[in-house]
């Protein structure tokens, strides 16, 4: 269940030649791929290339309609392996997926795609997740690119650039058979707008056309000999016919004068927030007209010299917009330059920043500084932008307001699990923990403070191996559901059995992809009408081995939660010690719940919502409840008693009813101040006779207090 459904949206990739195309970018680049006749297309989700995979699922219909398989694929290595199909085939396949992790564990399949060459076009959509707004490690796809030598464009982020990249990526790919990245930022994933759509196309060789007719090139196959023949395929063939290809089509752009004494080249991506830039400081308007020569890359590998040496050779100076590190382009750029003998003089990461994104704030400072060093009659005078706000007079609200970590969500069914597993090293101590990435990772914060470690989509168990040693504690290490499909199972769980890792692992089971966007996978317990599911992981784990297996499907159950961990903790029994933790996500649940609950409550259903909350007489103020919780709906009440001056803990209108405050309380021996009540709506006539019943009762209970004459007498 993704998070978003594009159920409406997916209908106007229907539309046909001539008429207009209104939506986002991810939108756009699917009706592309049908406009260019694709024959198949996979992936795996991730921001900010989440979306795309959802916009694919949803229009399964229309892709079944002109023969068009789409797979989700159990990781981006399957995704990339599977543009195999173009190798000697003339079939267009697309396969998507995040960067630069996706990247990163689809690289093994793209430098054989790479080296072996491909028949069809190959087009690898890649979701560019680099900045203060990313998720990852900051790294860029284009070194990729140059290793494996895969052609890289990255369009201006509009929609009509990134259809005609989407066209002729794939007509690249195979004038010069060799697969093609297109670089999506998550901006231009998201970016409105529209174009001039063309009908869609069946593809030029139906998949099953092929598989009914078999191919073989030995030369195609990366093996010794053809192996070494390819590098040399690639300089003498591949390379000079990409270059006449990019320049006959024009894909990279030129605006503004050609007389300028200075100019910017910038990467596609990088275009709007130049002409940004540009506006404020008066050189540029609204509709793209540049007093600044641009020279705009929708293809950052392979550069063009000779075409950005006629561009560079009649300017003084030359600022390269180039987001991110290494700095690739200014440094090809500066040994083109220099090789040719040219003194146009190149900057790059000065004025610019070297590493981090490039802001509005980043480009209109940048841009500038360097415009007043080397064009200062460009800027006359000014010392600010025309259209510059006035500095705010705000205080710097980083020494006002405190930090705001990333957390789970309210009512998360891991919250439990991380204080069940506190809980448990309350008694038997601090263990080693290794981390993974995913919603767990959010452990490694306030409150729960665990974890060291992260290395990767399901590499947590990994990541502890070598802590397999005879000592008085064992490692511990988590994964989720979605890092368990993706590569745990064999690098984790096959590897520690192999290996009789005494250590304990967390497998984490939300029944979904949850932190990509709640994406099913193969545990998943919905029914999916194209993908098969509900596979329990616990079979899984004992598929490859392993002995010691405990499956908790209530996670809810802090009490329990803490006791299988103290007793895979201290357990005589060797081996790996495996604890599958299940309850659904909650944000997938509320999604399914919520317009279900509200249906039935406008057409007059009994429907009952759990509240919980704090009794204020009860509780102590101690807040050990935060402590070992941290739900966001948990926050602090100050009560008008004068004699109370600590707050007491309160629960907010944002509680979903999961019961997990309780939980704790019971397991942690707290206080009894948590209490649950029903709110009934549309309640029936015995339900409001049993409400009246009840507030009699405690109408008169509360009475006979107020007079102190309720006195309770032990039974003899």
């Amino acid at each position: 269940m993704a998070e978003r459904s594009f159920a409406k949206e997916v209908e106007q990739l229907r539309i046909g030649e001539g008429e207009e195309f209104r939506g986002e970018g991810i939108l756009a680049v699917t009706k592309a791929l049908l406009e260019c006749g694709v024959g198949y297309v996979c992936g795996y989700q991730g921001a900010p290339i989440s979306h795309l995979m959802d916009v694919l699922a949803d229009a399964q219909d229309i892709l079944g309609e002109l023969g068009v398989r789409y797979e989700a694929s159990a990781s981006e290595a399957a995704a990339a392996a599977t543009l195999a199909a173009s190798v000697h085939y003339p079939i267009r396949g697309a396969a998507a997926f995040k960067s630069t992790v996706g990247t990163n564990v689809a690289s093994d399949a793209l430098a054989n795609l790479a080296s072996g060459g491909v028949t069809g076009g190959a087009l690898v959509i890649v979701g560019e997740d680099y900045g203060e707004g990313a998720s990852i490690m900051q790294e860029r796809s284009h070194a990729f690119a140059m290793k494996s030598q895969i052609w890289l464009l990255d369009p201006r982020p509009n929609l009509e650039m990134i259809v005609r990249s989407v066209r002729e990526g794939f007509e690249l790919s195979e004038v010069s058979n060799t697969p093609v990245m297109l670089e999506m930022r998550i901006r231009a994933c998201h970016v409105h707008g529209r174009f001039k759509a063309r009908d869609n196309v069946k593809p030029k060789m139906p998949l099953k056309e092929a598989l009914e007719n078999p191919k073989r090139d030995l030369s195609r196959i990366v093996l010794p000999p053809a192996s070494f023949l390819h590098e040399q395929e690639k300089i003498s063939h591949r390379w000079p016919a990409a270059v006449n290809f990019i320049k006959e089509r024009g894909l990279n752009e030129f605006f503004g004068p050609e007389d300028g004494k200075v100019g910017i080249v910038m990467q596609g991506g990088m275009y709007n927030g130049v002409m940004r830039a540009l506006q404020r400081l008066g050189l540029a308007d609204i509709n793209g007209n540049t007093q600044v020569p641009l020279y705009v890359l929708n293809v950052t590998y392979p550069l063009i010299d000779d075409q950005f040496l006629d561009w560079a050779r009649t300017k003084d100076a030359v600022l390269v917009v180039e987001e991110g590190q290494p700095n690739h382009i200014e440094q090809a750029f500066g040994a083109m330059l220099h090789k040719a003998g040219v003194d146009t003089k190149l900057y790059g990461k000065d004025p610019f920043p070297t590493a981090g994104e490039y802001t509005g704030a980043v480009m209109l400072s940048s841009i500038r500084d360097f415009l007043r060093d080397q064009a200062g009659g460009l800027l006359a005078d000014q010392d600010r932008a025309p259209n510059e706000p006035d500095a705010p007079s705000v205080p710097d609200l980083s020494k006002a307001v405190p930090p705001r970590p990333p957390g789970f969500c309210t009512g998360c069914p891991e919250r439990p699990i991380f204080a069940g597993l506190k809980l448990a090293q309350e008694e038997l101590g601090e263990h080693h923990i290794a981390a993974d990435i995913g919603c767990h990772l959010f452990s490694i914060m306030p409150p729960f403070n665990i974890g060291s470690s992260t290395m990767g989509y399901g590499l947590g168990p990994a990541s502890a191996s070598a802590f397999n040693v005879e000592a008085k504690k064992r490692p511990i290490s988590v994964m989720g559901d979605g890092g368990f499909w993706h590569n745990g199972l064999n690098s984790g769980i096959t590897n520690a059995v192999f290996n009789k890792h005494d250590g304990v692992i967390l497998i984490v089971d939300n029944y979904y992809s949850a932190a990509t966007g709640g994406q099913d996978i193969p545990s998943s317990r919905a029914k999916n009408r194209s993908r098969s599911t509900s596979h329990p992981i616990t079979d899984a784990v004992k598929g490859v081995g392993a002995k010691w297996v405990r499956h908790i499907d209530r996670t809810y159950d802090v009490t329990k939660v803490r006791d299988t961990f103290r007793e895979a903790l201290t357990t005589e029994e060797k081996g790996p010690k495996i604890i599958v933790a299940s309850s659904e996500c909650m944000l997938n649940r509320q999604r399914r719940e919520r317009p279900l609950a509200a249906k039935a409550i406008k057409n007059g259903e009994r429907v009952i919502k759990p509240r919980f909350g704090v009794d204020e007489d009860v509780c102590t103020g101690d807040h050990a409840c935060m402590r070992l919780s941290g739900c966001p709906s948990l926050s602090l009440k100050t009560l008008d008693d004068p004699l109370r001056d600590d707050p007491i803990a309160a629960i907010d209108e944002s509680c979903v009813g999961c019961g997990n405050c309780g939980e704790v309380a019971d397991a942690a021996v707290l206080c009894p101040s948590f209490y649950r009540a029903d709110v009934i709506h549309n309640p029936s006539g015995w339900d409001r006779f049993a409400a009246r019943f009840r507030a009699r009762i405690t109408g008169w209970l509360q009475v006979r207090r107020a007079r102190k004459r309720l006195v309770f007498v032990e039974a003899a």
